[in-house]
């Protein structure tokens, strides 16, 4: 099945049975971590973070399963909202230009997206960084422009491009459920990490970013991300051991990546949250960021590993 059906996904049975099949994951998880929530602060965080999913996944299966291109312009508008959080997080929100652009650059990547384009998709980021050099000269203003101009090529090309790529994968066979594979894979890893960190306090491997995050518990749940993505491989076009081994690692070390990053950008700006997600732990922005790392890797492997 392609991500060009004209009928609702609802009445596809691999979609139903993907859904069912998640959403069981989700809600045991969910009913296992609320039975220990009070043991420690960890438990704690994590069913914050499980609960805004158990309000959250069946609401995006069902948006998901309308035609396309109802799942692409979903993207585009998470994609859109992402940037409007890193620049409230940078305090550059204000500056109405550099928002536009980045704004006006990420309907652009739906748009390739849409015509298979990836050459000019690949060039759009360039296209945003002259549009965003000649602000200051229309304005006739340089006072704090690199700084401006910079933040917004950071904000799009992490909440933009390196983001929109989950479009791309739209268009590979079974692409929607590839998306949301890796949204299981990315969300499951970090939440057993932190649920888990409490046992494995030992060779801390990122003390000044990240303290809880120890290698012990990484490599633990990496561990259980893998026998997961061995479990959902159905999702897959393929199912051989190659295709679901490299999603779990991609899920694992790419959102790894992305929360580190992210979280260096929050640390160095002073800023933990930046409005609220639904219920729970974090901001709309946290349940992004692996997906910044993960989505490009994800696409450019599976085609080097065809």
């Amino acid at each position: 099945m392609g991500f060009l059906s004209s009928s609702l996904l609802l009445t596809d049975a691999i979609y139903k049975q993907t859904s069912i099949i998640v959403l069981s994951i989700i809600f045991i998880s969910g009913l296992i971590v609320y039975f220990f929530r009070k043991k420690n602060h960890y438990f704690i965080a994590a069913w914050a973070s499980i609960k805004s999913w158990i309000f959250l996944a069946p609401l995006l299966f069902f948006i998901f399963s309308f035609p396309f291109p109802a799942p692409l312009i979903v993207l585009v508008i998470m994609s859109i909202y992402g940037a409007k959080a890193f620049f409230q997080l940078m305090g550059m929100y204000h500056r109405n230009y550099f928002v536009l652009i980045s704004y006006v650059g990420i309907m652009a990547l739906g748009l390739c997206s849409y015509f298979h384009s990836l050459t000019l998709y690949n060039e759009i980021p360039m296209i945003v960084l002259g549009s965003c050099c000649l602000v200051p000269i229309l304005r006739n203003n340089y006072k704090r422009m690199i700084q401006y101009i910079s933040i917004t090529l950071l904000s799009f090309i992490f909440l933009g491009w390196s983001f929109m790529h989950l479009g791309l994968i739209l268009n590979l066979q079974n692409g929607l459920y590839q998306i949301l594979y890796l949204i299981v894979l990315t969300e499951f890893c970090d939440n057993t990490n932190l649920a888990i960190s409490r046992y494995f306090k030992s060779y801390r491997l990122f003390r000044r970013i990240d303290p809880k995050r120890t290698l012990g518990s990484t490599l633990m749940s990496m561990a259980l991300t893998l026998f997961l993505a061995g479990a959902m491989r159905f999702a897959l076009p393929d199912q051989s051991d190659k295709y679901w081994l490299t999603a779990g690692i991609v899920a694992s070390l790419g959102g790894m990546f992305g929360d580190l990053v992210m979280t260096v950008v929050r640390r160095d700006a002073g800023v933990k949250i930046v409005g609220g997600f639904v219920l729970g732990r974090g901001d709309f922005l946290q349940r992004m960021d692996r997906l910044i790392f993960v989505a490009p890797i994800y696409y450019y492997v599976m085609f080097w590993i065809q």
